[in-house]
């Protein structure tokens, strides 16, 4: 009984949504597989690559995924999945992981929504930092004796959620989250994410910029570990950059990626080297002031990258095919949505109603 319960009183939300959205999807139907942060689910429209080349897209992504936890959600995928092609989102790969660790949020993104299994508890401790070396500076030994024990609770925690969420019945009078039970429960717009804010920037100067800059290296290394796993296991894989505000020295550290990615045999697509190509218009086409786009920026990227995999890859086209009945309902629905805020995001433009900024 732990285990349901366990599912059912993890926090809802999207994130939630979308994974267990993932796990609802019937065995090796996904010709795609995304991973990354935040410009994932925003960005691309699974329903509109769907609708339109017959492309079964779904994204495994988290709010702030840190990349260590990549290789870890190619093998939860490849437990019920085959996909034809894994997409990275990179962004993250320019951050000093240990920055992301501060907030273990970024974390349990990813190990509160993957369902118990011996590869979940491969990721927390891939992900989870070492208790020793967190208590490594108490100033006696009976200081570090108790943060060590309060550290191994808090790490029992990302074992055994139930533990952290133990308090929070109140997801039991949502009659949604009793269908996550088995983590299993069908995403409506298979993990995409409307957004109809706006929250305008100018375009960002650096795109296309040439020079490079290494990564973190820490993120170098876990990249080449991917790499490397690819490789082995014989996946195919896309590595992409989404179109944001970026910084010169973030161009570049992309530009230094593309170099490691391509030694291995792999694309890699900077979207940020093409604004014209997508129409990608920064003072209208965001959420939120350059970080991730609304729906219509996020139709502009879905169009731009779909034409890119129907040019560099060979994919067939399943539409038509009653096993896929929920995709035909997820590209209508998404239809219906995408022109409700596309209204709303003219008039907000109209009337210079902008999201408010993030402190």
């Amino acid at each position: 009984m732990v285990v349901p319960v366990s599912y059912i009183v993890r926090t809802n939300g999207d994130v939630k949504d979308r994974f267990s959205g993932f796990y609802a999807e019937k065995d090796n139907t996904l010709d795609i597989v995304m991973i990354g942060s935040s410009p994932v689910f925003p960005y691309y429209s699974a329903p509109k690559l769907w609708g339109e080349t017959g492309i079964a897209a779904y994204p495994l992504s988290s709010n702030m995924q840190r990349p260590v936890a990549m290789k870890y959600l190619v093998e939860e995928a490849e437990k019920s999945q085959s996909p034809e092609l894994y997409i990275f989102e990179m962004r993250m790969f320019t951050m000093q992981d240990v920055d992301l660790c501060e907030n273990m949020a970024y974390t349990r993104g990813v190990t509160d929504n993957m369902k118990y299994s011996w590869n979940r508890v491969k990721t927390i401790r891939a992900m989870v930092p070492d208790e020793t070396e967190e208590n490594g500076n108490s100033e006696t030994v009976e200081d570090e004796v108790a943060a060590t024990d309060n550290a191994d609770r808090d790490k029992l925690t990302y074992y055994i959620d139930l533990f952290k969420y133990h308090t929070n019945w109140k997801m039991f009078a949502f009659p949604s989250e009793w269908a996550n039970y088995r983590y299993h429960k069908a995403n409506p717009l298979k993990g995409f994410y409307i957004k109809d804010e706006v929250g305008p920037q100018p375009a960002p100067d650096c795109g296309g910029a040439e020079g490079e800059v290494p990564i973190p290296e820490e993120q170098e290394e876990y990249l080449v570990d991917l790499l490397n796993y690819l490789q082995e296991n014989g996946e195919n894989a896309l590595f992409i950059v989404s179109p944001y505000g970026e910084s010169l020295e973030e161009q570049q550290m992309f530009n230094y990626m593309e170099g490691i990615v391509e030694s291995y045999g792999f694309n890699f697509l900077n979207m940020n080297n093409y604004y014209e190509e997508i129409g990608i218009i920064f003072e209208e086409d965001f959420a939120d002031y350059g970080s991730h786009t609304n729906a219509v920026g996020a139709e502009k990227c879905t169009e731009f990258l779909k034409n890119y995999l129907l040019t560099n890859y060979s994919f067939t086209d399943k539409r038509g095919n009653a096993e896929y009945e929920s995709w035909d309902e997820a590209y209508t629905l998404w239809q219906s949505e995408l022109e409700t805020a596309r209204a709303i995001i003219a008039e907000r433009i109209a009337k210079e109603d902008y999201a408010e900024r993030e402190e």
